[in-house]
């Protein structure tokens, strides 16, 4: 695809919207990780110092499409303007709001409040979607895509406004761009998948076209449940979505053998707490009261060693919950074998860059580290982005 890029706009006194994806987990209202604003400085530092006068809008988690303090982005504000050196003005929606963004100079920049505590930036009715991005049209001067995160959703911010306004794509867009398109075309193989996360429904239903790439399918945390169970396991009390079951066992009978891999032992407790009893178990012995919380060493090792023989992995998902020590030997045995082998190595998803971190593993240690969970797997299935189509250029 081809896209304009903000080298090709002379921005020096224009209001730029950047559109960036500031969705950071919080904990007790703190920032548990602040991957995803580390990653949207080079586009905005890039603005800044060309003299632009920069609006950025983003989004922080469901809070229903009206205001909630709980996920305000302030947190966000405070921390971009720690990371950037100056103050960063949060500006509601509103009078006060319009006022910090009509005294922006050159060089200067606000962040707009959560964009989700308006409901029509993520209604299904284009008429109330596009009213609102004309709303936030009339801010600026130029639309910037740099939000990776949000690409494959139809949002107003994301999609709608690009169509009102002279639009680029950020550096993260680009970098995003060019590291998948690797797992699309020219693969290195053997292609290992690893699939993992608690957030099961943003995966599960790729699954089957993954199928269709991938040499290799290693499935572990709260993605190997549904499979267990459709080859007649019993899976104890762990998170499990029944409903999720019998596609498992057709992508099991579609697969060829040996392409998916489960685990073949899990970490099992009766809770998700570090100083809670817990034991390895086979994967077809999970007592009735325990739930799985981490592939077993004897996994972790089988998924090390299919990985080092890899020419090209993509990793979508934690094996366990690695926030938890006894819980987080699968998510870094894998890092460590990433880490260690030959191949072209991209780490996809929120969840998955903010365990890499968090257990002390350096980002540029791997091929490339996405920002986009959904919008990665999206891409490297084939999937038309609404997010990425709107800026493709003929």
């Amino acid at each position: 695809m081809t896209m304009k890029t903000i080298d090709d706009f002379a921005v020096a006194g224009l209001r730029v919207l950047v559109r960036a994806d500031l969705n950071v987990p919080l904990a007790g209202g703190r920032i548990a990780d602040d991957g995803r604003i580390r990653a949207s400085l080079p586009t905005l530092t890039a603005l800044t110092t060309r003299c632009a006068k920069v609006i950025v809008c983003a989004h922080l988690g469901r809070p229903g499409g009206k205001p909630d303090p709980r996920y305000s982005l302030a947190p966000v504000a405070a921390r971009l303007g720690e990371l950037l050196g100056v103050r960063v003005e949060l500006a509601p929606d509103g009078p006060s709001g319009r006022a910090a963004i009509a005294a922006l100079r050159p060089g200067g920049l606000v962040m707009l409040e959560n964009l989700r505590f308006n409901a029509a930036e993520t209604s299904k009715d284009d008429v109330q979607r596009g009213q609102f991005a004309d709303r936030l049209a009339e801010l600026a001067d130029l639309y910037v895509a740099d939000g990776f995160g949000a690409v494959h959703r139809r949002h107003a911010s994301v999609y709608d406004v690009a169509w009102r306004l002279p639009h680029a794509a950020g550096y993260l867009v680009q970098a995003e761009v060019a590291a998948l398109s690797r797992l699309t075309a020219d693969i290195r193989r053997p292609y290992v998948m690893v699939l993992g996360g608690a957030k099961v429904a943003d995966k599960f239903d790729a699954i089957g076209s993954l199928i269709t790439a991938a040499d290799r399918i290693l499935l572990g945390g709260a993605m190997a449940f549904p499979f267990l169970v459709a080859r007649g396991d019993k899976t104890g009390t762990s998170l499990l979505e029944t409903g999720q079951v019998d596609a498992a066992g057709s992508y099991l009978d579609g697969a060829a053998l040996g392409q998916i891999e489960l685990p073949s032992d899990v970490i099992v407790a009766a809770e998700p707490a570090a100083d809670t009893p817990h034991q390895v178990v086979a994967a077809n012995a999970i007592p009735v009261d325990q739930m799985g919380l981490d592939i077993g060493p004897e996994s972790a090792v089988r998924f090390a060693a299919v990985i080092a023989e890899a020419g090209t992995v993509f990793w979508n998902g934690p094996m366990g919950v690695f926030e938890l020590a006894p819980y987080a030997g699968g998510t870094r045995a894998v890092a460590e074998a990433m880490t260690g082998s030959n191949a072209f190595t991209v780490v996809g998803g929120g969840d998955t860059g903010a365990a890499i971190r968090a257990l002390g593993f350096a980002e540029d240690a791997f091929g490339y580290v996405s920002t986009g969970g959904g919008a990665s797997l999206e891409f490297i299935q084939g999937k038309t982005l609404p997010g990425l189509a709107v800026l493709d250029e003929p």
